[in-house]
């Protein structure tokens, strides 16, 4: 039996995912209301229980099944009008494409080589655009951003009255305190005038700094996009596709955190405006075709020197925990110091935590790379264009086992 009448998006605006399956849901044409935010506190209430249900008996659906390495988020979660509990952004593109077709065409590209290479952008700024994200909000706008009281207002009907403020600066200290989890690790003893300890970044023992990193990553990125939007409205062709989302939703995040906004508008002023733009709702009326197209090479050479290595080490490290017996992964086994691997990204080390579901995410883009025609391969090549050998990237030969 169903619990409500029309789609709900669940989960806050602070969510990069959750700005990401709205775009593809306006896009798309389907009508949908975001909870908590938009309902009352019974319905409210109501949905977060069904969710909670649906997460214990494993009912909640990555579309179009549930993989053993995927770990169930916080948010967002979809809900429909049949009572479906499903989660993944980038799994609910490929829903929406099959189940609610847009007269506009499909957001994932038809052509297998701009399939591919959408496929690749939307990864990266899931796994690693989402480290860059969260550096900008609490590192580059550690002093001015409100995300704890923006939160706490949209939460108000699931919090008990009068603990609004509470929550937000409860908040607040828990994504600060996550910071080397999500890759940015801070450098010893780092002071910022007019923050207290709580809300400075932290340093981890063990653990080389790596903002210095993640703000040449994230400087990288922006140049692609700004050099992609500069000859064409969308990343690839002319209508607004799954790379599309996973930039906007990544990137948007940060357009209401007042200093990382501000450095995005002087570093890419198209990227800028086109952001606000999908914001505003205005690429849901643009048709065309989507294409593999030369503007894009810069922002996937950029990915390329970044997504693919961090993955296969992860992926590595996964493999040689496992034969070692471990079986504790993601964010509980980083606060016991278990699955640790360490790595070289752009010249500068890092240490980082195994994390199964980015297993998963680098299998199937591997996959997606061995089942590709090679007159596809070859155009993607042709992308890179830099004498890359994407086979070595791409299909990894297995390494002995002494």
């Amino acid at each position: 039996m169903s619990v409500h009448k029309a789609h709900i998006v669940w989960g806050p605006e602070l969510s990069p995912f959750l700005l990401k399956l709205e775009s593809l849901l306006v896009r798309a044409g389907l009508p949908f209301r975001r909870l908590p935010r938009d309902g009352g506190r019974l319905e409210a209430l109501r949905i977060a229980r069904h969710i909670a249900v649906a997460k214990r008996t494993r009912t909640a659906t990555r579309p179009p099944g549930l993989d053993a390495l995927d770990e169930y988020p916080l948010v967002p979660f979809l809900l429909t009008p049949e009572s479906e509990v499903l989660y993944d952004s980038s799994a609910l593109a490929h829903w929406i494409d099959e189940r609610h077709p847009s007269a506009l065409g499909a957001c994932i590209p038809s052509d297998p080589a701009a399939r591919f290479v959408a496929q690749l952008i939307d990864e990266a700024f899931d796994e690693v655009g989402l480290y860059l994200v969260h550096h900008n909000r609490w590192v580059v706008a550690a002093r001015d951003n409100d995300a704890g009281r923006r939160l706490a207002v949209e939460y108000r009907t699931l919090l008990p009255p009068g603990v609004g403020t509470l929550f937000a600066r409860w908040f607040a200290r828990r994504q600060v305190r996550r910071l080397p989890y999500l890759f940015s690790v801070a450098p010893p003893d780092l002071v910022v005038d007019g923050l207290p300890g709580s809300l400075t970044p932290p340093a981890r023992a063990g653990f080389p700094p790596t903002h210095a990193l993640l703000d040449e990553i994230w400087r990288r990125w922006v140049d692609g996009v700004e050099h992609a939007l500069g000859a064409g409205p969308y990343l690839l062709g002319e209508r607004f596709g799954l790379a599309d989302a996973s930039v906007y939703g990544q990137l948007s995040m940060n357009l209401t955190d007042p200093s990382a906004a501000r450095a995005l508008r002087a570093r890419g002023p198209r990227t800028y405006a086109w952001l606000c733009a999908i914001r505003d709702r205005r690429h849901a009326e643009q048709s065309g075709r989507l294409t593999l197209d030369e503007r894009v090479a810069p922002l996937f050479r950029a990915v390329l020197d970044v997504f693919p290595p961090l993955m296969a080490a992860n992926a590595r490290a996964h493999d040689d925990a496992v034969r070692r017996g471990e079986r504790l992964f993601n964010e509980a086994a980083f606060d016991r110091g278990r699955a640790l691997y360490e790595g070289v990204l752009l010249g500068h080390p890092f240490r980082s935590v195994v994390k199964t579901f980015q297993v998963r995410v680098w299998r199937e883009i591997v996959t997606a790379w061995a089942a590709l025609p090679e007159t596809a391969r070859r155009s993607v090549a042709a992308l890179a264009g830099d004498g890359r050998d994407l086979d070595e990237i791409f299909l990894p030969r297995p390494r002995a086992v002494c």
